[in-house]
């Protein structure tokens, strides 16, 4: 199920590698965004590939992500993160790993409104150095800064300061200006790619354009590579073009246990065991030694989660673009 080597196109374009020449191009201390939204979309992958070839010093953004920033952080990947929040919507409300990270000083953080981190990829993504908005104000999200002037001074990648607040120069009123973000990757998973690179995202793409345009590279995993011809039809359906897009990966099944729509539904099992095994420093490292570390590859992960019986269930409805019967609490 995984390999570029069953491609059925006609062209292989250079920008077609591996998982593993991907990941290889991802220095330690880079400042990546990883597409998805809590259950959706993540290119976990890609997340555990980078594992096994344990990446450090990572800084992670994201507006919502969930178990992808959580095994990574447990992993000991990561340095510090800007997001919104982190979790698995009804799975559990926090990540168990972020959590005791944060209890342990292990990482640096700073939060935003899910909006202002929207906002400050955007402002990225369009070129801009900030975007104003009213957006965190009456909260503590404005009285505390996660990073201090040190940290900031040693990285010219993380803005300045968390925030701006200024007189709007046409109404007088308040306005809180937010710093753009631009990271040096950030890698995505969608449904469909062309050979030159154009994605396409069905259902919702959260912010995952915003993201992509905020990255100075961009590496897309995907379910299938097709020909350029093909998504020339219905065009208005593609949402990043293909010059913006560096590296393309196949790897189907690449968001498990997350759904990726039209395809397959995320796997209530295996996100469970996760956050079950996850509560503890032992259990997490079971699930890493079973699930990353003792396996080679992502073919070999899709045969240790319970191979074609267990992806069958997940298969989505065609009409539906999810499994109209799945049981999703446990």
């Amino acid at each position: 199920m995984e390999g570029n080597e069953k491609l059925n196109h006609k062209r292989m374009s250079e920008k077609i590698i591996s998982i593993q020449e991907a990941v290889a191009k991802i220095p330690d201390g880079a400042h990546i965004a990883l597409g998805g939204f809590t259950t959706q979309r993540h290119p976990m992958a890609f997340v555990y590939e980078m594992i096994r070839n344990k990446k450090r010093d990572l800084h992670l953004y994201g507006p919502s992500p969930g178990g992808d920033f959580d095994i990574l952080i447990g992993a000991g990947c990561v340095k510090r993160i800007e997001h919104a929040y982190e979790a698995d919507e009804a799975f559990n409300t926090i990540g168990s790993r972020l959590r005791k990270a944060i209890e342990k000083n292990e990482i640096e953080w700073e939060d935003y409104s899910n909006f202002g981190m929207v906002l400050r990829f955007t402002a990225g993504a369009m070129g801009l150095p900030f975007l104003p908005t009213r957006t965190m104000f009456g909260s503590d999200m404005l009285t505390k800064e996660g990073f201090d002037r040190s940290i900031r001074i040693k990285d010219n990648r993380l803005a300045s300061k968390k925030f701006h607040v200024m007189e709007c120069p046409f109404t007088g009123e308040k306005i809180l200006l937010l710093p753009a973000i631009n990271v040096d990757y950030c890698i995505l998973h969608a449904q469909k790619v062309g050979t030159d690179g154009t994605v396409r995202i069905y259902g919702q793409n959260y912010a995952d354009i915003q993201q992509a345009l905020s990255a100075r590279k961009i590496i897309v995993t995907c379910e299938e590579i097709v020909e350029e011809d093909e998504l020339r039809v219905n065009p208005e359906q593609n949402q990043i073009p293909f010059f913006r897009v560096d590296y393309i990966v196949q790897v189907p099944y690449g968001a498990h246990p997350y759904s990726c729509f039209r395809y397959y539904d995320y796997d209530p099992e295996q996100i469970s065991l996760y956050h079950k095994k996850a509560r503890s420093d032992e259990g997490f490292k079971e699930y890493l030694d079973e699930f990353v570390y003792g396996v080679k590859n992502h073919q070999e992960y899709l045969e240790k989660i319970g191979g074609e019986k267990k992806i069958k269930k997940l298969i989505a409805d065609p009409e539906l673009g999810y499994v109209a019967n799945l049981k999703r609490r446990l």
